[in-house]
C-alpha cells in the first residue's frame, strides 16, 4: 500500500490525521500565521438567492413564485437587498461592521457536480484542471507555519481535509473532541517496532496525532453558551483547540445539508439558523480569549442553487452565490455585484462576478501577507476594501 492510499484509508475510517509536511523551498515572504483563518463549508451548495435576497428584482419573484421571500419578511440590508430572517442573530455583527457579504462568487465554466466542484474550490483549480493538493497545503509547503505550532490546521466535523489535503500541510482531522482524545490515548500506547513499512507509517501518524492531541486539548471553560447539535459541537471543539494556545493557523468547520432539492423552506431556514448561531458563539468565545481581532471567518460551498424553483418546492444545482466574511478587522457591507437575474445562461444559471480565487488571494495577501500567484496558479484580483 502506498502512502497516498494509506492516508485515504485513514480518512475513510474517520481517524484523525496529522499529515507530515514534505520539505519544499520556502518563499521569501514570512506569513503572519498569528492571524487565524476559520473556514466554514456549507456542504451541498447553499441557496444564495434565499440567503441574501434580491427582493426588489422583479425576476426574483417571477422565478420563485412559491419560494421567494417578501420584502417584509427579510432583514433589510439596503433598499434592494435583504437577509433571510433565520440570520437574525448576525444582525449585531452587520451593524458593527464586522460582517461582509461578497455577492456573486463563482468561477468560469462552472461544474454542477458536487464532487468535482468542491474539488475545484478545495484545490483552487480551473474547471478543466485537476490538482491533487489543496490550496492551503500548497501555501504551507511554500510558507511553513512555525515549527512550534501543534498543526498548521485542524478540521472538525469531517473526515476529509479539503483545502488542507496534500503533502504540504500538517493537518489534523477531528471527528469530535472525545474521539480525538480516545484515538490519541490509543496511539500513545502503541509500539511501531518490528512492523512492516506501511504499518510503521500508520503508527507514526497515530503517534503524531497523540502529540498534537495533548497540545491541542484544552480544559478552558468558556462563559459562552454554544448551540446544541453537531455544528455547535464542532464550533465548541474548534474554540477549545484555539484556547489551548498550542498554535494553529487554520480551523475548518463543516455544516452539511444544503442540497435542498425538495421542501426547501423549513430545511434551509434551520440550516441558516444553525450557521448564524454557530458564528455568534464562535465570535463570543474568541472574544473571551482575545482572539476575535486576529480571526478571519469565511464561508464557502461547491456552488449555489438555480434561480428558478423546481417542482418539488426546492432548488437544483446552480452556480454563483454570496459568501460571508467576518472578523474584527473586516470592513462590513455588501461587496461584489448583485445577482444578475436578467443575464442567466443557457441552463438558467447566474453569471459570476467574483472569482472564488479572489477571496483566496485576499486571504493570502491581505491577511497573512504572502504572495498568492504561486499557490493559486495565477494572479487574481483581491477584493478591495474587504480587510482593514
Amino acid at each position: 500500500m502506498n502512502r497516498r492510499k494509506l492516508l485515504q484509508a485513514i480518512a475513510a475510517c474517520g481517524v484523525p490525521m496529522l499529515v507530515p509536511r514534505i520539505a519544499l523551498a520556502a518563499g521569501n515572504a514570512t506569513a503572519d500565521y498569528g492571524r487565524l483563518l476559520v473556514l466554514i463549508e456549507l456542504k451541498g451548495g447553499n441557496d444564495g438567492l434565499n440567503t441574501i435576497v434580491p427582493f426588489a428584482a422583479p425576476a426574483y419573484a417571477r422565478l420563485r413564485p412559491r419560494l421567494a421571500l417578501k420584502r417584509e419578511e427579510v432583514l433589510q440590508l439596503d433598499e434592494r437587498t435583504g437577509a433571510h430572517p433565520a440570520l437574525q442573530t448576525l444582525q449585531p455583527l452587520w451593524q458593527a461592521g464586522e460582517l461582509a457579504i461578497v455577492q456573486s462568487v463563482g468561477y468560469p465554466q462552472p461544474n454542477l457536480s458536487h464532487f468535482r466542484s468542491i474539488e475545484i474550490w478545495d484545490t483552487a483549480a480551473a474547471s478543466d484542471q485537476y490538482l491533487s493538493d489543496g490550496w492551503l497545503a500548497r501555501v504551507f509547503a511554500a510558507h511553513p507555519a512555525p515549527a512550534s505550532y501543534a498543526a498548521d490546521g485542524i478540521v472538525v466535523g469531517a473526515s476529509d481535509l479539503g483545502p488542507l489535503a496534500g503533502t504540504g500541510a500538517r493537518a489534523v482531522a477531528i471527528a469530535g473532541a472525545d474521539q480525538f482524545q480516545r484515538q490519541a490515548r490509543f496511539a500513545a500506547a502503541r509500539d511501531a517496532a518490528g512492523r512492516n513499512g506501511a504499518l510503521r507509517h500508520l503508527l507514526k501518524v497515530e503517534h503524531d496525532v497523540a502529540t498534537a492531541a495533548a497540545r491541542i486539548g484544552s480544559t478552558h471553560v468558556f462563559r459562552t453558551a454554544f448551540p446544541g447539535g453537531p455544528f455547535g459541537d464542532a464550533v465548541k471543539t474548534g474554540c477549545q483547540a484555539i484556547a489551548s494556545g498550542s498554535g494553529i493557523a487554520v480551523l475548518r468547520l463543516t455544516l452539511g445539508g444544503f442540497d435542498t432539492h425538495q421542501n426547501q423552506p423549513g430545511t434551509h431556514a434551520g440550516l441558516l439558523r444553525q450557521l448564524a448561531e454557530g458564528i455568534v458563539a464562535l465570535r463570543a468565545a474568541l472574544q473571551e480569549i482575545g482572539r476575535w481581532q486576529d480571526t478571519l471567518v469565511m464561508t464557502y460551498a461547491e456552488f449555489g442553487r438555480r434561480p428558478q424553483e423546481n417542482a418539488s418546492l426546492g432548488t437544483d444545482h446552480g452556480t454563483a452565490a454570496p459568501h460571508f466574511v467576518l472578523g474584527g478587522r473586516v470592513r462590513g457591507g455588501l461587496h461584489g455585484a448583485a445577482p444578475q437575474l436578467d443575464r442567466l445562461d443557457g441552463n438558467g444559471n447566474l453569471p459570476f462576478a467574483v472569482d472564488f480565487r479572489s477571496l483566496y488571494a485576499s486571504v493570502l495577501e491581505d491577511w497573512w501577507g504572502v504572495p498568492s500567484s504561486a499557490p493559486l496558479g495565477g494572479r487574481f484580483a483581491k477584493l478591495q476594501g474587504l480587510l482593514a
